[in-house]
């Protein structure tokens, strides 16, 4: 039997999953098998509509059949797909690779198998579950599963939870439908430094997070996130399994979920919970030695004001310095010192010892101070002050740990920014492409395009006639420019705002001028603001970031997608900020590299909600004259799809009032008769 050819196959697996053959789905995958066969790296923009999912993984399977079987193999042929969003695993592993699975077997003549992993802390505790939370001193000794009355929303989920644990094949959270609130689920569940091990826990044959890790060791393909990923090759101890091909999807995201979990945090808070934890298991003067750092730390921040610290103040400097000491003189002591009034003892030492250790691990990184680190104290309404500590740049990390020994691909609809992958590319730690040399990863960029006739199915506008917004204050002129826009877009309208607080000031601006509904952010779950948008052509929904590259709604009712200001970060961000000068004082141009990019992605992303399907029209409208004006306002707009563009007024709303007029006369015949026309 011949070895079935890559067309061939992709055309099995799409015809298996109903799609339709796209000519860049078939460039993307011919481009994904060259890259696993010859051991490079590729980049590839595949726009919303490609199949970019298979475009990848039947390549990545095929190449991984011609392999020995992953298992015992040390990796051969795996392949490892990480994402950024929950939506895009469950269709990986509960639609796409299940169908395709079933339609590559006989062609390849091996069964392929999958597997998900996640973090130990997304999977249900069976120790956790029976044995209870270790209580600390102030919180009572009890059981929170009787200390939860059943009537009430914690009490409900807790029962619950229970039930669930007695028939759930995977204890995975996401498998639990409806969900429970965080609280409930940190009842239940614990991190990997909380974690006893499976030697030396009760139920360690039984955990359901060991057993997703040995699911994944004998898979073909494992789906994971970039959080995950990110802790792989970050902290040097293996979570992943070995595997010869990485693929990233959403690797617009991958920079921002990686600097996530190299950031380093202290509060008080946390620090106090570290101190009472530790209290019980380790002699007097340990204990006390840590309560009094504690108490110094709280004192400093409660005088901390939100900004950078380009140096760090000598207070500060003592008082971490004595904290390190005191969380290592406590880590040293937790290995002896024994509590016999303590119940559960090594779960109570397990979780003390979590808490003190990232106590000591971010004292002593800001303590020692780093040129490649940023530190700044934050301060929150709710939660007060924290210090926090993030790298300067994640590039270097990436380019060490992500294209060693591997076949990296990277795929997202917004990886060219300005026009080319550079950008991108050069933020993940990679030269400029086609640059060769030692220890220059070489790399392909491909844009495979998309099947959407952009320049027919959507209009870009900029309102170059409006001021430029500043810092501070109201946009009168941008709101009644919106409020024009809606009533000739008979609502169906997506509000991208750069704050929440712009979101709310325009949602309460115009509930009082427009007959129309208009959900926001905030006022209810995402999910059900987005299904009651979906569902409504006459709503319009308003929000900030998540929206912006959260929202999936095909067909008339988002037929106007509005960004009110180019999103560039806050001036006062601080580790934009120190980024943007790193740049500027290496030689290069920190605006256009960090918060032009910044925006671009974001403007890409935002407009990509526009058009969903072949059928959609519509228009990106962007109320800010820069776009038109400034220099960088070019960069920008190449970053985003190719819609027609205009700074015509009178031709957009126009357009607006055509398109809604052909939707509403789709939707209902006698209703277009009775509209006005516009």
């Amino acid at each position: 039997m011949t070895k079935p050819s890559l067309p061939d196959l992709l055309h099995a697996a799409v015809t298996a999953v109903g799609g339709t053959e796209r000519p860049g789905q078939v460039a993307m995958a011919e481009a994904v098998a060259e890259a696993v066969d010859e051991q490079s790296h590729l980049l590839v923009q595949a726009g919303t509509g490609t199949g970019k999912s298979l475009g990848y993984l039947v390549p990545a399977l095929a190449h991984g059949m011609g392999a020995p079987p992953a298992r015992g193999s040390e990796g051969r042929g795996r392949v490892v797909v990480a994402t950024a969003t929950l939506a895009l695993q469950r269709q990986l592993v509960e639609r796409d690779l299940p169908r395709t699975v079933e339609t590559l077997h006989p062609l390849l003549r091996r069964r392929p198998e999958f597997a998900m992993l996640k973090g130990r802390s997304n999977y249900l505790c069976l120790h956790r579950l029976h044995e209870g939370v270790p209580q600390e001193e102030e919180d009572g000794l009890f059981d929170v599963f009787e200390q939860a009355t059943p009537t009430s929303k914690l009490g409900k989920d807790l029962l619950r939870l229970r039930d669930w644990a007695d028939e759930t094949e995977t204890g995975d959270r996401d498998a639990l439908t409806p969900g429970v609130s965080d609280k409930a689920w940190g009842q239940v569940s614990v991190s990997s430094r909380e974690c006893l091990g499976a030697s030396k826990c009760a139920y360690g044959a039984e955990c359901f997070a060991e057993a997703a890790r040995e699911r994944a060791k004998l898979a073909d393909v494992v789906v994971t996130n970039h959080a995950l990923l990110a802790i792989d090759a970050i902290e040097g101890a293996p979570v992943l399994p070995q595997h010869e091909v990485l693929i990233i999807d959403e690797a617009h995201e991958l920079v921002s979920r990686v600097t996530g979990v190299a950031t380093g945090e202290l509060t008080p808070g946390q620090v106090n919970r570290a101190v009472r934890r530790a209290a019980k298991l380790v002699n007097e003067k340990a204990a006390d030695q840590l309560q009094t750092a504690s108490e110094t730390f709280e004192r400093l921040m409660e005088l901390a004001l939100p900004g950078r610290l380009e140096e760090i103040p000598e207070d500060l400097g003592y008082c971490l310095m004595a904290l390190r000491d005191a969380a290592r003189t406590v880590i040293s002591a937790l290995g002896s010192t024994r509590d016999k009034s303590v119940q559960d003892e090594d779960a109570v030492r397990k979780q003390a010892l979590a808490a003190v250790e990232n106590v000591h691990a971010v004292a002593e990184r800001i303590a020692n101070g780093s040129e490649y680190d940023v530190v700044w104290y934050e301060r929150h309404d709710r939660f007060g002050a924290s210090l926090r500590v993030a790298p300067l740049s994640v590039s270097g990390l990436l380019r060490e740990k992500l294209f060693d020994d591997r076949s990296v691909t990277l795929t997202s609809a917004t990886l060219k920014l300005g026009g080319d992958f550079n950008g991108v590319a050069a933020s993940l730690g990679l030269a400029p492409e086609g640059t060769e040399g030692e220890d220059v990863p070489p790399w392909k960029g491909l844009d495979v395009g998309s099947p959407f006739d952009y320049s027919k199915q959507g209009i870009l506008y900029v309102a170059k006639h409006l001021a430029q917004p500043g810092r501070e204050g109201s946009r009168t002129d941008m709101l009644d420019e919106l409020t024009e826009l809606i009533e000739a877009a008979g609502g169906r309208t997506l509000g991208l705002f750069s704050s929440m607080r712009a979101a709310q000031a325009a949602a309460e601006e115009l509930r009082g001028r427009l007959d129309l509904p208009i959900l926001l952010q905030g006022e209810e779950t995402l999910g059900e603001l987005i299904r009651t948008f979906a569902e409504d052509a006459r709503t319009c929904l308003f929000g900030t970031l998540s929206l912006w590259q959260g929202v999936d709604v095909p067909g008339p009712n988002c037929q106007l997608v509005v960004m009110d200001r180019v999103p560039f970060p806050r001036p006062d961000d601080p580790l934009m900020s120190a980024r943007q000068k790193a740049v500027e004082e290496a030689g290069g141009n920190g605006f256009m590299a960090v918060a032009a990019t910044h925006a671009a992605l974001l403007m890409a992303q935002g407009a990509g909600r526009l058009v969903r399907a072949t059928g959609d029209r519509g228009v990106v409208a962007v109320l800010d004259p820069r776009v038109e004006r400034a220099r960088y306002g070019s960069f920008l707009r190449k970053s985003m799809p190719e819609f027609w563009y205009t700074t015509d007024r009178n031709q957009v709303r126009r357009s607006l009032a055509a398109i809604d007029a052909a939707a509403t006369a789709a939707e209902s015949p006698q209703a277009a008769e009775a509209k006005p026309e516009a």
